[in-house]
């Protein structure tokens, strides 16, 4: 069986850890990364609400982007079972909204507007909701099931 296979059971111990990794500053670095991605979700929902040209809200794009990015690194880093809850399927959600979004200008404002009440809500809702996976038991624990 794969299981038993001791390189499956390696990789499976990288991505689904017996407790969350965690390093000096993870905090800290949590919340720039995650002040650096609100102000770019500003300079997008500008572009996208208002019809600016591209050129004036495109750094923002790629300030959100490289700030997403960075912050999906770290969550999966951490513990990847956050990508099998719907904290996480949220996420792959919002970035195919984006790419629609990119694709089809006119969906743009309406499509920011269903992602910033995505994130609002996923964002607020009780621990159990946020961990909550279609696959499974229907409640994966993680480490922040108790904020």
């Amino acid at each position: 069986m794969c299981a038993d296979v001791p390189v499956v059971k390696s990789f499976r111990a990288l991505l689904f850890p017996a407790e969350a990794r965690r390093f000096p500053g993870q905090r800290g670095l949590n919340v720039l990364l995650r002040a650096l991605h609100l102000v770019g979700v500003s300079g997008i929902g500008g572009g996208f609400l208002f019809g600016l040209n591209e050129a004036v809200w495109l750094p923002f794009w790629w300030t959100t982007l490289a700030s997403g990015i960075a912050l999906t690194a770290l969550y999966l880093w951490s513990d990847a079972r956050w990508l099998l809850q719907l904290k996480g399927l949220v996420i792959v959600l919002k970035l195919l909204l984006l790419a629609l979004a990119m694709a089809v200008p006119e969906l743009r404002a309406a499509g920011f507007v269903l992602i910033v009440l995505l994130s609002a809500v996923i964002a607020h809702a009780p621990g159990r909701l946020r961990g909550y996976t279609p696959w499974g038991s229907g409640f994966i624990c993680s480490r922040d099931d108790g904020r």
